[in-house]
């Protein structure tokens, strides 16, 4: 974990997003907190992660969300080696798609 992530002022932060009660919330608090490019960047993300989930190959994953060969790989890394993170929330959003 890098040493920002390990900062207590990192904590309001983590402490914000869990305090945040549904879409809506969470829709205004990512559109005040982050420009449009970091939005962007982080759906174009969960897109990946949640193809990745699906077994598309990066060519097909590439084609569908415009995302480089570097992030998706990275995508993939931190599906299969990271945090659990992106495990958790896709198998979540698999979840309530059934």
């Amino acid at each position: 974990m890098s040493k920002f992530l390990d900062k207590q002022n990192s904590d309001a932060l983590y402490r914000a997003i869990v305090s945040i009660r549904d879409e809506e919330e969470c829709r205004a608090f990512l559109e005040d907190l982050c420009t449009v490019s970091e939005l962007k960047a982080l759906a174009q993300r969960m897109d990946v992660a949640l193809l990745l989930d699906r077994g598309l190959i990066y060519s097909e994953i590439l084609e569908k969300t415009g995302a480089s060969s570097a992030t998706i790989s990275r995508v993939n890394r931190c599906l299969h080696y990271g945090a659990g993170g992106y495990q958790m929330v896709v198998a979540r959003l698999r979840d309530e798609e059934q």
